[in-house]
Parts: structure tokens; sequence; C-alpha cells
């Protein structure tokens, strides 16, 4: 079995979000479940776009909807530990925004150095509500992104 290899785009950092695992994240292996996994990055997504005045449901006049998704798990997180997603957008280049995330934890046991959970990679696609197909990603889409981008390397 091949394994799936994401690069995170560091460059293309927007935005940093802190969640904590709840118990109800919690799978029978006793730590975070994937469908919870899934939910995690949505409200990560939803709050790296919201920073940017840009909420999945009006991208620039544009609803949006997840046309695929790929996680590739590199470490567990449990209950109730405490967790930041990275989100990246790199600059889209057609009709599909790339978005990634990191999901870290602090590893107490490593001098609170910060330990990849798991790293996922979707694309969203701006659909025109009125013929329901996907559009170009508009301008304004595409600078909002290019100005997180330089605040973010800023820091």
């Amino acid at each position: 079995m091949e394994r799936v290899k994401l690069d995170f785009p560091d460059e293309a950092l927007i935005h940093r979000h802190p969640l904590a695992v709840r118990v109800t994240d919690m799978n029978y292996g006793r730590h975070l479940g994937h469908d919870a996994l899934v939910s995690l990055l949505h409200e990560a997504r939803l709050q790296a776009l919201l920073a940017l005045d840009l909420p999945e449901w009006d991208l620039a006049g544009y609803p949006s909807v997840v046309a695929d998704l790929a996680v590739q798990y590199q470490s567990e997180a449990h209950c109730p530990e405490m967790l930041v997603v990275e989100t990246a957008v790199p600059i889209p280049e057609g009709k599909a925004l790339t978005v990634y995330h990191r999901v870290l934890k602090r590893d107490l046991n490593k001098d609170n150095s910060e330990q990849v959970v798991a790293t996922a990679r979707l694309n969203l696609l701006l659909i025109d509500p009125a013929g329901g197909r996907p559009v170009a990603v508009p301008e304004a889409v595409k600078q909002a992104l290019s100005n997180a981008q330089s605040k973010v390397s800023e820091h």
C-alpha cells in the first residue's frame, strides 16, 4: 500500500487556530477519530476564511464545496490535548482553492516541541449558484489570500 505524502506549503500559511480534543472526538482506539478530525479541519478552515472576511458560503459571491480530501496521519491525539491547526492556501490558478491543514500538538516529552498529528489537503470549488457549475477563483479571493500570507510571514 502506497501512503499519501502531503507537503505543507509553509510559504502559503494564512491562519493558526487552537482547538482541544474533546471526549466526543475520541474513537474506539481512545484517540482522535477520523470523523472528528474532518470536523476539526472544517472548523479551522471556516475560521481561517472568516479571518479574511470570506465565509465559505460567500467567497466573493460564490459558495464553496469540498471536491476531495486527503489526510496523512503522523501521530495520535487524545482528550484533552490542545491542538493548533495551521491553514495554508496557495494562490489559486484556476477553479479550485487547494487548502492545506497541519494539525500540531505540544509534545510534553520533548521540551514542549510541536508534534504533527496529521496533514491534510483538500480542494474547494466555488460554484455559480445560478448554473451550479464551478467558476474561476475571483481576484478578490486571490488578493485576500496574498494579503494574509504577507501578514503571517511578517510574524
